[in-house]
């Protein structure tokens, strides 16, 4: 059986097959250069880093940030980072640059996250969480 290499979308642009390896390792340090930065952005500690990441322990995040990991991020660490980078992104479409950086650290009293900060919703909650937390903000600026 010959494996699936992509899926296309609408548009006509390919959906990456994260189940190969090739793909993983290409993908990875664009991946682990995004996360980097926005962990710094967002001041993240290192264990909420790598609990976002789902990537290990914070032994690995200190080796992720010097650089070290030695193998490709996940299937599951990509589908988190794409998430999260997506979620920054429709952030500053839809704040200005302070606001958008800070939003995830302030307790949001909307339904979705009850009165808890979106980076404490999305600790708990993992992908699922932050899918929601990315939907709507999607939603609020239009895109949904």
């Amino acid at each position: 059986m010959m494996p699936v290499q992509a899926t296309e979308r609408p548009a006509g642009k390919p959906i990456p097959d994260l189940s190969r390896e090739e793909t993983r390792a290409e993908l990875s340090p664009a991946a682990v250069e995004a996360f980097l930065r926005l962990s710094a952005i967002w001041r993240l500690t290192a264990r909420q880093s790598i609990a976002l990441l789902g990537e290990g322990s914070e032994r690995t995040w200190f080796r992720i940030k010097a650089g070290e990991l030695g193998r490709p991020l996940s299937q599951d660490a990509l589908t988190r980072v794409s998430a999260l980078v997506g979620l920054y992104k429709g952030l500053h479409l839809l704040f200005s640059d302070p606001l958008a950086d800070e939003w995830v650290r302030r307790p949001n009293r909307e339904d979705l996250f009850g009165g808890a900060s979106p980076i404490d919703f999305m600790l708990a909650g993992g992908i699922p969480a932050m899918l929601e937390t990315r939907g709507y903000i999607d939603a609020l600026r239009g895109g949904l």
